[in-house]
């Protein structure tokens, strides 16, 4: 199959990037971010998530995040909710989207959201109801679509039930969650294979970590096969809380690298998202974890 005429990013630092963050990031970094990656065009910008700061605390100020946004026209700025308290919390602090989040595996969802898989499908149901009906738009994530920390390998039909679950509920869009990285493209091609007999491609995208380095090639052999959809973080920020070892999701820069120099129209300005990248990163005291970054770092400094 040809590879897309263009592609859809959806960026994950600010929330996914940062969940794991030891010291607390204060808000206005966090709003900073978010409206740099928005002017460097970016179409989607994942801001924050309501879940409990006991758990997470770097997400204690989600409504403060959302009531502190400029939004800019066109972009979406979706919220991870793992309940209904998660969704009247975002209602209140006036979430448009918001994104709930599955896996693929029971022993991950047990560790990362406390219950089986049935039981999790079960509590999204009154949370897509309840977003119909204020008219606000659901987006589901399956994680560990390639393996698990705990189980290892997962079968490709799992992954395809969990998706299908989340699409029959009314997901607008399912993204597949590669979440500890160790997917490579035949294992990622078969996967796809399995959801897309139970989910239209074009409802699908890719969320991939590069734990292993396979990220790029991963989206690559997605592309081939119809994904227009992706997810990535500026820097290559992030991890999971539940997967250690796990890096983040594929960098932003790489990604909008590869996709430039295959001629895929993104709408995204690799130099601001660059930008964006050192800023955050100098906050948080770190170097960037995209390739490309440290090769524009080291160009401007010669």
């Amino acid at each position: 199959m040809s590879l897309p005429k263009s592609v859809r990013i959806v960026e994950m630092g600010p929330r996914d990037g940062l969940q794991n963050e030891a010291r607390a990031v204060p808000t206005e970094v966090k709003l900073e971010l978010i409206h740099r990656l928005a002017d460097a065009g970016l179409p989607g910008v994942e801001a924050t998530a309501f879940v409990s700061p006991k758990w997470v605390p770097q997400m204690a100020d989600s409504s403060a995040v959302m009531r502190g946004l400029k939004r800019k026209p066109g972009v979406d700025y979706p919220v991870l909710v793992p309940n209904m308290q998660g969704m009247r919390a975002a209602l209140d602090a006036g979430a448009r989207e918001v994104a709930v989040f599955g896996a693929a595996s029971e022993a991950f969802s047990k560790k990362n959201i406390n219950c089986t898989i049935a039981e999790s499908l079960e509590r999204f149901r009154p949370v897509t109801e309840e977003a119909r009906a204020n008219d606000v738009r659901v987006r589901g994530y399956v994680s560990c679509v390639v393996g698990c920390p705990y189980e290892g390998f997962i079968e490709p039909d799992a992954v395809a039930r969990v998706a299908k679950a989340l699409y029959e509920m009314g997901c607008y869009e399912v993204s597949l969650g590669d979440t500890i990285g160790v997917g490579t493209p035949a294992k990622v091609q078969r996967m796809l294979e399995a959801v897309a007999r139970e989910v239209p491609m074009n409802k699908l995208a890719v969320h991939l970590h590069d734990t292993y380095g396979q990220a790029l090639a991963n989206i690559y052999a997605a592309m081939e096969m119809g994904i227009s959809v992706m997810d990535s973080s500026v820097a290559g920020l992030g991890g999971c809380p539940y997967a250690k070892g796990a890096s983040g999701n594929v960098s932003t820069e790489d990604v909008l690298y590869m996709l430039e120099g295959l001629g895929i129209s993104t709408g995204v300005s690799l130099e601001k998202v660059f930008e964006a990248g050192q800023f955050i990163c100098k906050e948080l005291g770190k170097t960037p974890g995209s390739k490309v970054a440290q090769a524009m770092a080291a160009k401007k400094a010669a």
